[in-house]
Order: C-alpha cells, then sequence, then structure tokens
C-alpha cells in the first residue's frame, strides 16, 4: 500500500470516528469532563485552606490524632471534593444555553457550599480548647464537650474558647462531698469534671497536685517492657533525662494516652500513644 492509500484510509478512520463521537454525544462528554475538572480544581483549594486553618490552628499536633481530626477532614473533603464535581459533570452539557449552564452550576456550587459549611461547622466544635489536670489524669477537652450554659461561671479568661489550640488549665478540688457527689453524677451523665466551666482553676495553682499524682518514667518502663523504643522516643522529644520526667495517663474521646512531665515545673513536654491507667 502507497503512501497515498494509506493517506485515505486515515482520513476515512478519522470522518468515522469523528462521525461516531459526534452521535455518541463524546464531544459533549469532554465539554463536561473539562467543567467537573476545574470545578474539581477550585473545590481542592478550597479544601487546602480549611485544611491550612484546621490542622494549623485547631488542631496542632498531637490533637490532630487525639481529637480524631483527620478522618472528620477527609470526610469532610470527600463530600466537597466528590459532591460539586460529580453533579457539575452530570448537569454541564453543551447544548444548553449559557444562562441555564449559569444556573444549573449555582445551584451546585450553592449546594456544596452549604454541606462545606456544616462540615467546617462540625470541624469547629470538633477542636480541642483545654487540657485539663483532672484529679489524677489529663483530659483533652474539646468545645463540644463544655456545656454552654456554665460558661458564665468560669474565670473571665476562660469564659470564650481558644480558637489557636488548646490551654493548660486545671478542675479544682472539689469544696464539699456534696459538690463531688453532683460532679461524679453529670460525669455518669456525660459531663466530665475537667469539662465543666465552673470548676477550671489556673494550672500553677494545680502543679502540686500533679506532682503528687504523677508517676516516675521508670514505672513505664517497668509496666510496659515492649514499649520501650517508644517510651524512649517519648523521653528523647522532651530534652531531658527520665529521671527528670515524670508521667500521668491522658484521655481524650476514644483514646488513652500518657503525658510526660518536667518533674519540677510539671509542666507537658511530650506525649505517648500508650494507654497507662
Amino acid at each position: 500500500m502507497g503512501a497515498a492509500e494509506k493517506a485515505a484510509v486515515a482520513a476515512r478512520i478519522y470522518r468515522t470516528v469523528t462521525e461516531f463521537a459526534h452521535h455518541t454525544g463524546m464531544s459533549d462528554l469532554r465539554f463536561r469532563l473539562r467543567a467537573a475538572g476545574l470545578h474539581l480544581a477550585a473545590s481542592a483549594a478550597v479544601a487546602a485552606v480549611i485544611a491550612g486553618v484546621a490542622f494549623g490552628l485547631w488542631f496542632p499536633a498531637p490533637y490532630r490524632q487525639l481529637s480524631d481530626a483527620l478522618p472528620l477532614f477527609l470526610l469532610i473533603a470527600g463530600v466537597d471534593l466528590v459532591l460539586g464535581p460529580f453533579v457539575t459533570g452530570l448537569v454541564f452539557r453543551a447544548a444548553k444555553p449559557a444562562a441555564e449552564r449559569r444556573r444549573d452550576v449555582g445551584v451546585v456550587v450553592l449546594l456544596q457550599l452549604l454541606a462545606l459549611g456544616y462540615g467546617v461547622w462540625v470541624l469547629h466544635l470538633a477542636r480541642p480548647v483545654h487540657l485539663v489536670f483532672e484529679i489524677d489524669r489529663f483530659r483533652v477537652v474539646h468545645a463540644a464537650d463544655v456545656p454552654e450554659d456554665l460558661l458564665a461561671a468560669a474565670s473571665p479568661q476562660w469564659r470564650s474558647l481558644p480558637l489557636t489550640g488548646p490551654t493548660l488549665i486545671a478542675a479544682r478540688p472539689f469544696r464539699s462531698p456534696t459538690e463531688s457527689a453532683d460532679a461524679t453524677l453529670a460525669a455518669l451523665q456525660g459531663v466530665a469534671i475537667g469539662a465543666r466551666p465552673d470548676f477550671w482553676q489556673d494550672y500553677a495553682a494545680a502543679v502540686p497536685r500533679v506532682l503528687e499524682r504523677a508517676t516516675p518514667v521508670s514505672t513505664l518502663y517497668a509496666r510496659f517492657p515492649n514499649q520501650r523504643a517508644a517510651i524512649d522516643a517519648a523521653v528523647g522529644q522532651t530534652g531531658r533525662r527520665a529521671d527528670d520526667l515524670r508521667s500521668l495517663p491522658l484521655v481524650s474521646r476514644e483514646h488513652a494516652w500518657t503525658v510526660l512531665l518536667d518533674a519540677r515545673s510539671a509542666q507537658p513536654l511530650a506525649f505517648l500513644p500508650l494507654d497507662s491507667f
């Protein structure tokens, strides 16, 4: 077959494919895919901004793990990245007038923003606001854990929940057996003592109680010999010798970890994913 014949065959094949694409709507498919791709790029940019706010301000390490922030964010981002572009790809057709396409996309974007707004609000409520020393442990308290009706009973500096990561505070001792019984009953009903604003106090006032309850790191080595490498790594993060540290359990929703503290100031220095209760 000569060059001219090959060119003629190629031209016939091209015409056949073009006609098939025209009749099967492939041109329209490419049009819709391009629109969905642009929508996906815009949605990804918005998700990146939300990730920066969430993990840069609301959930600093290690609270993104302690508060299960990553699965929650991925769920929200997944809805954002799938819902809008997918629906755009379904409704954005070349045969529609431009005004109708703009209306369709406007409706899709509105629905997407409503879903995204709800997701960001959920993230906002799930953010950790305080790390509270509570009797014999530390507790990560989230915004959703705090009874709003008790905020007025807190000291003025704690009536507004922080937006830039949790602050270190303590729950004061009980003032009477009746108060202890009432707080215990409330805790059984889901309101932890550390989440009650009427119990919050400066951490400095609780340092002697913290050190009284804390145990030497050597206790962790003895209890968890198989976790020695993880304990060593956490000790290394503090920049201190193990003898200069103390430990206390840490609770946060579904997680139980351990906090390593300075043996003199009781300041938290490192967090260890180890249940030391």
